[in-house]
């Protein structure tokens, strides 16, 4: 019998060859992103501190489509983790041409109730980490005289949020790392920009109590979440199409923000 529909994966693959790593992977945006990636071509590594199993799945997903992955457990917010990790890849796979840093982690409380423990959790998870890989990786991307680094900030990080104060700092401060090494990193032909998430449908959005989700939508012009897909096409652009496009933010909000 001859098959009249094309497989998965072999309809746009302009990342045939390159291996891309995507932090905290194993499920929700950084699972769509791999899987957006992958589907493009690039071998993509699934990385996890704790959920191996999650990881696999999406590994065993994008196999099944017929495309290239593998998990890589590591906790990002450890720098000698990262080297660790990094080092194994390079070891394995050769190089790390795609960089795109999703790891992240909440502690939401008013600053009233904030510990010390909340703020230092939030930051090395979401904003040292960022730190971690790329002093790693870039290193490597340097050698090759290319790469592409894709940081996931949020909304927050640019008008703030009640309740967030250890997060909003934490995205903020990817937003200024991201512009300050797209300076340094041009001439090596690296671009590196920012995606600033909305509101996105994933398990912790779910998890929020209809009053209050409806409280939210409110709040946003287009009066719905993001599907995770939908970031994961705004990475997949920046990493296949932005070749003139370095230190910028990429809004995918619903209208939420629209700050310059």
């Amino acid at each position: 019998m001859i098959e009249t529909q094309p497989k998965p994966f072999q309809e746009f693959a302009p990342l045939v060859g390159k291996v891309a790593l995507v932090t905290g992977s194993s499920r929700g945006i950084g699972s769509a992103i791999a899987t957006e990636l992958a589907r493009c071509g690039a071998h993509t590594i699934i990385n996890y501190v704790r959920g191996k199993e999650s990881a696999d799945l999406v590994v065993q997903s994008i196999q099944d489509s017929g495309g290239s992955a593998r998990s890589e457990g590591g906790d990002v917010s450890d720098a000698d983790a990262v080297k660790a990790m990094v080092d194994r890849i390079i070891a394995q796979d050769g190089h790390i041409d795609i960089l795109v840093n999703n790891a992240g982690i909440l502690r939401d409380r008013t600053f009233k109730k904030m510990s010390i423990q909340d703020w230092h959790d939030v930051i090395n998870t979401n904003l040292t980490s960022v730190m971690n890989t790329c002093h790693h990786v870039v290193p490597h991307m340097i050698e090759q005289k290319q790469g592409r680094i894709v940081n996931i900030s949020s909304f927050v990080g640019q008008m703030g949020n009640f309740g967030q104060a250890n997060y909003s700092a934490a995205k903020a401060g990817i937003i200024g790392f991201t512009k300050s090494l797209a300076i340094e990193l041009a001439r090596n032909n690296i671009m590196v920009n920012a995606v600033c998430p909305g509101f996105v449908n994933t398990e912790m959005w779910r998890s929020v109590p209809p009053n209050i989700q409806e409280k939210i939508l409110d709040r946003i012009p287009m009066h719905r979440t993001a599907e995770p897909d939908e970031i994961a096409r705004g990475v997949r652009f920046l990493v296949t199409e932005a070749d003139y496009m370095t230190g910028q933010s990429l809004n995918i909000n619903g209208g939420i923000y629209m700050g310059w």
